[in-house]
């Protein structure tokens, strides 16, 4: 098992991951003032390099396939390596996202926050993905007012069902 203490990061490290967050959380934004699920991602090189970013649109566009890790992927074309790159995203990624970065072998997962959801970031872990948590209070903010706000499409996004 792969583990990171996010203790440890170097501050200039520590400092790029939060300038990329801030392009995650931007998308966030974005999405939740669009009308949708504020979770918003972005896909990096190593350096700082922006490749791609995108938002959660599911409610928007009625596509179940667009979460913010999704679009992101998808906006950044093909690419010959992924095992240098770096996916930053404002939440944990659900297990359809999860699946994603271990299907491409995306070295690196730096995380907003994991204290609403935890996604399969420990399984990432497990299966050799560098797991950064932030775990920074505006990303724990945005969700949990959503959350709170809209139960019922969170539940349907993370494919939880209601009481039956």
């Amino acid at each position: 098992m792969t583990t990171f203490d996010d203790n440890l990061l170097p501050h200039p490290v520590r400092a790029l991951y939060l300038q990329m967050l801030e392009v995650a959380l931007d998308e966030a934004r974005l999405g939740h003032a669009e009308g949708g699920i504020p979770v918003g991602a972005a896909l990096f090189a190593q350096d700082g390099a922006l490749i791609s970013r995108g938002h959660n649109r599911r409610v928007q566009e009625g596509d179940p396939s667009i979460h913010g890790e999704t679009d992101a992927f998808r906006r950044a074309g093909r690419q010959s390596n992924y095992r240098d790159l770096v996916m930053v995203t404002t939440l944990a990624p659900c297990w359809y996202c999860s699946g994603l970065v271990r299907q491409f072998r995306i070295g690196t997962l730096v995380v907003g926050e994991s204290r609403n959801f935890k996604g399969g970031i420990e399984w990432l872990r497990e299966n050799g993905v560098r797991v950064i948590d932030l775990d920074n209070q505006a990303c724990i903010d945005l969700m949990a007012g959503y959350i709170q706000g809209d139960p019922e499409v969170w539940n349907e996004d993370i494919g939880e069902l209601p009481p039956a």
